[in-house]
């Protein structure tokens, strides 16, 4: 697909209403003819080149963010294979929030939020992972969410499966079950999947 393709032109006749009425009414997140969740993924993501340190070719999807049809097809296709199968949904700092939160305004759920350390107040548990260039630790609070609560985790990317199995490890600690992880993108030579030993739905592989 050509990089000057418009998202926005490309998707007049959207219904974005629609796309976002929760996963009880499925919705259609494309009319015919119109692009997929996949294809307006691959279309809007700008690979970045040495970021955020040298060697490291990341991949940008904040366009899609910016695009309201765009990520309203991707909220819907976020939640639609574990549709029924989960209370809440999760996400991960920070870019995780954004699609999280359209995914439960989707799925019509409330939203958890895994946060990195220090930014917590209260009592909650953390978790630390290692990172493709570095560590980090997680947090989230206990005791916002009843026993056994089933929580769909979602994030914008899988690589490695650091950040992802941090988060999952969280939720089982606190007493929740991870009803399955869906992912906007999965880098799949990193092997993330296989990491993760999950249930695991992406919208596009790079």
């Amino acid at each position: 697909m050509p990089t000057s393709w418009s998202c926005s032109r490309a998707c007049r006749g959207f219904d974005t209403r629609r796309a976002l009425r929760g996963a009880t009414q499925p919705a259609v997140p494309y009319a015919e003819g119109m692009p997929t969740a996949a294809e307006l993924v691959t279309s809007l993501a700008r690979p970045i080149l040495d970021f955020p340190k040298p060697g490291i070719r990341f991949l940008d999807i904040t366009p899609v963010l910016a695009d309201g049809p765009a990520l309203a097809a991707v909220a819907a296709a976020l939640v639609e294979p574990f549709a029924g199968q989960f209370d809440v949904v999760a996400g991960t700092e920070a870019r995780g929030f954004a699609f999280a939160a359209a995914a439960a305004m989707h799925a019509g759920t409330g939203l958890l939020l895994i946060r990195k350390a220090g930014k917590l107040p209260g009592d909650c548990i953390s978790e630390s992972y290692a990172l493709e260039y570095g560590e980090a630790t997680l947090e989230v609070h206990t005791g916002q969410l009843a026993p056994g609560t089933r929580v769909l985790l979602v994030d914008d990317v899988l690589a490695t499966g650091g950040t992802l199995g941090a988060s999952a490890r969280l939720i089982e600690r606190a007493g929740w079950v991870v009803a399955g992880i869906s992912v906007v993108l999965e880098i799949e030579f990193l092997k993330g999947r296989a990491a993760l030993g999950r249930d695991v739905s992406t919208i596009t592989v790079e």
